[in-house]
């Protein structure tokens, strides 16, 4: 009767259901994804280095389980991040913006992640991130570059970020939340 109830109360909504939200962290090497997990786990920066295969993490934020799968960004690594694409319910997809020379290449692969069949469903969060910097573009700017105005059919937002300070990464894991919880995933 016990197990009974319990499974009912998860039906509706009204208990946490113990299934962790699979989130992939993608971007091109050097934008900071590592940082940013990291920031987002222990509170802290760390020293990191580039990610060559796979960081995965799993990170507790507001009564919500993520496992983050950190995918190394360069030339030969993106190839694979195709492997990972299968149940992913968002993806985090950081962006340097203080790599103006690059932002064609983020443009390029983040479309490329958009045209994917086992991603369509997948929230999308966009960190413009690195805006400690005085050379960072703005949220605007980085917008515009990556001409995400043009994003129909998807959940998406675009926070600006820094991984040094922590700013805007929490607004970003508020935005996951909020619009896990209105497709009814996570805990409410």
């Amino acid at each position: 009767m016990g197990a009974w109830l319990t499974s009912l109360k998860q039906a509706l909504g009204l208990l946490p259901v113990d299934r962790k939200i699979r989130v992939l962290m993608l971007g091109l090497d050097n934008a900071g994804k590592t940082s940013i997990l990291y920031r987002l786990h222990l509170g802290d920066v760390v020293t990191t280095v580039p990610t060559v295969g796979v960081n995965l993490e799993t990170l507790q934020y507001k009564n919500i389980s993520f496992e983050v799968w950190d995918l190394g960004g360069q030339t030969g690594v993106r190839p694979y991040w195709r492997c990972y694409f299968s149940d992913t319910d968002a993806v985090i997809y950081v962006v340097d913006s203080t790599d103006k020379d690059r932002m064609g290449v983020a443009k390029h692969e983040l479309y490329a992640l958009l045209d994917e069949d086992e991603l369509r469903k997948s929230l999308l969060l966009i960190f413009a991130n690195k805006q400690d910097l005085p050379e960072a573009a703005s949220e605007l700017e980085i917008a515009d570059q990556l001409g995400v105005s043009s994003i129909m059919n998807r959940t998406w937002t675009i926070v600006k970020s820094s991984a040094k300070t922590g700013d805007g990464l929490l607004e970003g894991m508020d935005w996951l939340v909020e619009r896990l919880r209105e497709q009814g995933l996570g805990a409410r």
